[in-house]
């Protein structure tokens, strides 16, 4: 099974102090799992957010020929006993570490009222195979602007300073699970059914106030909890 793991990283500017955390383990794991690994750090689609480059996957899962393509930010952090999750997943389904409720950030159209699951994507995880490259597709039935007017960021997101514009992938994803009728799982799900404890092996938080507090909570996170570091 070809697999890749991709983050994003645009210009390799994100923080080093960060990376240096996390990158170890995201390349440990890729080596585990026999995954490539794929730094995405070029912008392919300026005119939009800069985290929208996760769309690229969707070109990039073809030209790599991957059956799964694995996508998570550089800022996730993931344990050396991570399993590979794709042992437990079909191909056709799509899978993040958990979902929102969609309509808490969404203005819902006729895609997502059809669909009717209710799905709020939370992009830092994806898992999705070459059957299921939809996942990434870049919008192609309305405007950024169209898309930014349907996406109202929740409280705490406002009071950190976050914009409509930040959560635009995972308004496409959602819509795009919505709009091609992805099936889909979460992590969250597969931790019960294999008798493991939730968050044993992926951490990754966005709602904090500054690099440096993110940085605290990494490490706390490795040395305290982990004990990895």
């Amino acid at each position: 099974m070809k697999k890749t793991i991709y983050t994003l990283n645009i210009g390799s500017n994100y923080s080093k102090e960060i990376t240096d955390l996390t990158y170890p383990l995201l390349h440990q794991y890729s080596r585990k799992i026999g995954a490539d690994f794929y730094e995405i750090t070029e912008r392919k689609f300026p005119d939009f957010p800069i985290t929208y480059e996760k769309c690229q996957i969707y070109e990039l899962g073809k030209e790599h020929k991957n059956d799964w393509n694995i996508f998570l930010d550089c800022d996730t952090l993931v344990h050396p006993d991570c399993p590979d999750w794709t042992d437990y997943m079909k191909k056709d389904t799509v899978a993040h570490h958990a979902h929102d409720l969609a309509n808490v950030r969404w203005k819902y159209d006729g895609v997502f009222w059809r669909d009717g699951r209710n799905i709020g994507s939370a992009t830092w995880c994806c898992f999705a195979s070459d059957w299921c490259l939809d996942l990434f597709k870049p919008l192609d039935d309305m405007s950024l602007e169209e898309a930014v007017a349907s996406i109202y960021p929740i409280k705490i997101e406002r009071d950190l300073g976050m914009t409509s514009q930040k959560l635009i992938e995972d308004y496409v994803f959602s819509r795009n699970i919505a709009r091609y009728g992805l099936k889909f799982t979460t992590l969250r799900l597969l931790y019960p059914a294999l008798g493991l404890q939730e968050g044993a092996y992926l951490w990754h938080t966005y709602l904090v106030s500054s690099l440096e507090e993110k940085k605290v909570l990494i490490e706390r996170q490795l040395k305290k909890v982990w004990r990895v570091l």
